[in-house]
């Protein structure tokens, strides 16, 4: 009888330990379409300015050649989105060819 509980037990956390680990994944398309959803981070706003964002990477003379919202390691938009949300705008999404101070490589 106590292996019947035992495996049952095992099944059960399993189970519950998979289930858990799946919840991350599964709410990556509610992320991205949620994203979607933002409005653009404006030229005029504050973490903007400070970050020095721009809408269109080429048109700063800071970033260097090839940098841009779309790969970087912060951009949360789905691969060949035009936009996507960024953790350093929260509430507010990036074009995927804007660039930032504060772009770092994805890996």
């Amino acid at each position: 009888m106590r292996g019947a509980i035992d495996e049952s037990r095992r099944r059960l956390l399993k189970t519950v330990t998979l289930g858990l680990t799946l919840v991350p994944v599964a709410t990556i398309p509610l992320r991205i379409a949620l994203a979607a959803d933002l409005p653009l981070v404006a030229s005029d706003d504050p973490t903007a300015k400070a970050l020095k964002y721009v809408s269109d990477a080429s048109k700063s003379g800071d970033a260097k050649p090839g940098t841009k919202c779309a790969n970087c390691a912060f951009y949360q938009g789905a691969a060949g989105s035009a936009q996507g949300g960024c953790p350093l705008f929260p509430g507010k999404a990036v074009k995927a060819a804007g660039w930032c101070s504060s772009w770092n490589a994805k890996t």
